[in-house]
């Protein structure tokens, strides 16, 4: 299934259940949400999103403690759950997803946590839905891209999941 019809079928999914979604963005820089404003009345569903790229707006913004991202590197599951919990505390919404990862050389990329290493947290009501440690090839754009359609697939398998 191409892009477009993956995020249609989430739209329907979604305005179906009634369901509203957010999410929390430091790698992606906000790509998730504005792909997800494209889709057929997604003002029925999309309640917005943070763009918490900046260590200060995870903390600041989200109430992530600083000690966890110093223990645990802004790039991490800790850290992305954290964002994603954070978001749910600001931005009421049935659906919370977070993201974080390497795009680019630097920040704490390390043997074990090269460039294109991305994590994903989704919750629905609070309770986790899926949590995923994913490694993507490509320059930034490439593997901001695929970060984005992963989730996308994330999510479209948990709505068909409870759709059953």
């Amino acid at each position: 299934m191409d892009n477009k019809n993956l995020y249609e079928k989430i739209g329907e999914l979604l305005i179906a259940h009634d369901f509203t979604i957010a999410f929390a963005e430091s790698a992606t820089a906000g790509r998730l949400s504005a792909d997800f404003s494209l889709i057929e009345d997604a003002g029925k569903f999309l309640k917005g999103g943070v763009v918490c790229y900046d260590a200060c707006i995870k903390e600041d913004m989200l109430h992530v403690d600083h000690e966890l991202i110093q223990k645990f590197t802004p790039e991490s599951m800790e850290v992305t759950k954290a964002i994603t919990y954070g978001l749910s505390k600001i931005i009421k919404a049935d659906i919370h997803i977070g993201v974080t990862g390497l795009t680019c050389p630097g920040g704490s990329e390390s043997e074990s946590k090269p460039v294109g290493t991305m994590f994903i947290y989704g919750s629905f009501q609070g309770a986790p839905i899926f949590a995923e440690r994913i490694k993507f090839d490509g320059n930034k754009s490439e593997i901001i891209s695929a970060t984005v359609s992963h989730c996308a697939t994330l999510l479209y398998r948990y709505l068909q999941s409870i759709s059953r």
